[in-house]
């Protein structure tokens, strides 16, 4: 069973605001660029948190423990290169370092063209393996708070839409 109702709105300034909240729902694109600045930021804090979306702090590295720095953080390239696209209906975060897969989601590092991996060690001399196992550090994500917020500023939208 269905039914149909059908609503005759006089009053003009409802109808006005019914008409924002309309071309809001269309074209979500300002809440999505708001989304997105917030998601940017977020991110970056991670790199200073040391601590994934999860809650997890990230594994310290071995250049991190040696050098007295911050895992993630060595020229600060992958922190900085956090972006975001956002459209009509959607917000996209990411980075385009080649590298940062690796980071995110961990990796087992095999030589290729040779018998060993080779790196240079703090004091200037080298070391040699087979492969280097780098842990999972995700950066990208949403937590809970992130998703708090972005509820947030989706109600801020519609609410602004229909005032």
């Amino acid at each position: 069973m269905t039914f149909e109702v059908e609503v005759e709105i006089r009053n003009e300034e409802l109808l006005a605001a019914f008409r924002r909240l309309e071309a809001t729902a269309r074209d979500m694109k300002p809440a999505m660029e708001r989304i997105g600045r917030y998601l940017e930021a977020s991110t970056r804090l991670r790199f200073r948190d040391q601590t994934g979306p999860d809650g997890e702090r990230w594994p310290p590295s071995r250049r991190a423990i040696e050098q007295g720095g911050r895992t993630l953080v060595d020229t600060g390239t992958l922190r900085s290169s956090i972006t975001y696209d956002a459209g009509h209906d959607r917000v996209e975060i990411g980075t385009n370092v080649p590298y940062a897969p690796v980071h995110q989601f961990g990796a087992t590092i095999t030589p290729k063209r040779a018998r060993y991996l080779k790196f240079r060690t703090p004091d200037g001399g080298f070391v040699q393996t087979t492969r280097v196992t780098v842990p999972t550090r995700p950066f990208l994500g949403i937590d809970d708070r992130d998703e708090r917020r972005i509820l947030e500023i989706l109600e801020d939208a519609i609410a602004e839409a229909a005032r």
